[in-house]
């Protein structure tokens, strides 16, 4: 212990010779003093003097040596305390802005619980879109149901009744008669505007855990399912417009809000992909792949689905090859001008596009499609590179009754051909 002492009074003495000759401040004397008691602990730990470990002394200075031996630093006892609160804007104000958006708008969100003929039960999600006790939801959820109860956020439980049924987009709305001051409607926003990489929420009740919200992107636009409704030729027409997102949608978000951060409506949760390729829920769970009607297709059909109780698509009677179909092999084997547009397979006998004279593909006696049909590549100016773009043009755009033109590439040459559109059968 007295040996670590005269080490100190050693550094010291130095430290003096060096203030004399080289002016340190007084402020730097101020800090050696506050180092001492540092510079104490670390040469005299609390251990028994015998116990103290012999530290190896200086070098030898040779006499012609002009390089003075510098002491190490002493290692601070306490640290500067953490900042256990950054503050990082953007997360902050993305944090803000869910916390309010969620309170602005989950008040109007709905829990649907209901019960069909067959005894089976279910639940689903729904939302308010005026004060006339108006709620939009999927035709799957409340479409064929025998009893439904509305469930409000505040507590609020009433009987509803499905007044209106689109199985081609699949949208209902079911309507509850409470005060107007219990209605929290949610606004539509335009999902023209919605790009993909934009962030959206999700409310509803997955699992029957009402007032979930999620957060995700818009991953993709432009998507199709089938339709709840078989055509004519035997198959299912085609439900355009969707939104893919990878926000988190299960069973029991159906017919819940897809919002934007201003807390407007872009889209109304309806299926998910799972794990089993069951596109309406199922045990395998969320795996990143939802979709939802866009609010332009909800904006279209849930005004006459409240006035009529149905609404009517407009039909152009053809089938095409969709996307996935479109191959290089497949446009040569067909022998197509280009690998974009929509490949006219099929035009039903008597429907509008036949009466246009829109052609389609010959088919062999075993259902193999070949050449000969008209390559969609526009419709009223506008570029067709899928067959979806087609479909999505006239859906919102169109109704039965009105006009669309469609250039057509038919044995190398292009051509416009009007065509009258009728109502989907």
């Amino acid at each position: 212990m007295n040996a670590n002492r005269m080490k100190i009074f050693a550094i010291l003495a130095v430290m003096a010779i060096l203030t004399m000759a080289c002016g340190i401040s007084s402020q730097t004397l101020r800090s050696l003093e506050t180092l001492v008691p540092q510079m104490q602990a670390t040469l005299a730990p609390s251990l028994p003097e015998e116990s103290q470990p012999q530290r190896e002394a200086p070098p030898p200075v040779n006499p012609g040596d002009t390089q003075q031996y510098t002491p190490p630093a002493a290692v601070p006892t306490e640290l500067p305390p953490a900042n256990l609160n950054p503050v990082v804007p953007q997360t902050v104000e993305l944090q803000t802005a869910l916390e309010q958006l969620y309170d602005r708008v989950n008040p109007g969100v709905v829990s649907l619980k209901f019960s069909t003929g067959g005894g089976q039960s279910g639940q689903g999600t729904g939302f308010v879109i005026d004060k006339e006790g108006h709620i939009v939801t999927n035709c799957h959820v409340a479409c064929d149901v025998n009893y439904m109860e509305v469930h409000f956020p505040s507590g609020l439980k009433v009987e509803g009744r499905t007044i209106g049924k689109d199985t081609d987009s699949d949208l209902a709305v079911v309507k509850v008669d409470v005060n107007p001051a219990d209605l929290v409607p949610l606004p539509l926003g335009d999902s023209s505007q919605a790009p993909v990489g934009m962030q959206v929420v999700a409310i509803g009740n997955p699992f029957g855990l009402s007032g979930t919200m999620t957060i995700g992107i818009i991953s993709a636009r432009g998507r199709t399912l089938e339709s709840m409704r078989p055509s004519e030729s035997g198959g299912t027409f085609t439900a355009p417009d969707l939104i893919q997102t990878d926000a988190a949608i299960n069973p029991g978000n159906s017919g819940g809000p897809l919002l934007n951060l201003s807390g407007e409506v872009i889209g109304v949760n309806r299926a998910i992909a799972t794990g089993d390729q069951n596109m309406f829920g199922g045990s395998a769970g969320n795996i990143g792949i939802g979709y939802a009607i866009s609010s332009n297709i909800v904006r279209r059909v849930v005004p006459s689905l409240i006035a009529s109780g149905t609404y009517d698509y407009p039909y152009l009677g053809i089938g095409a090859l969709t996307d996935e179909f479109m191959t290089l092999e497949t446009c040569d084997k067909l022998q197509m001008a280009q690998c974009t547009g929509a490949y006219v397979t099929n035009v039903v006998s008597g429907g509008p596009g036949s009466r246009a004279g829109i052609r389609g593909a010959r088919v062999d006696q075993n259902g193999n499609v070949g050449s000969g049909g008209d390559l969609i590549i526009a419709v009223d100016g506008q570029p067709v590179k899928i067959f979806n773009d087609l479909v999505t043009y006239i859906t919102l755009n169109k109704y039965p009754g009105e006009s669309v033109t469609l250039t057509v590439m038919r044995d190398g040459r292009q051509m416009d051909i009007p065509v009258t559109l009728g109502r989907r059968p």
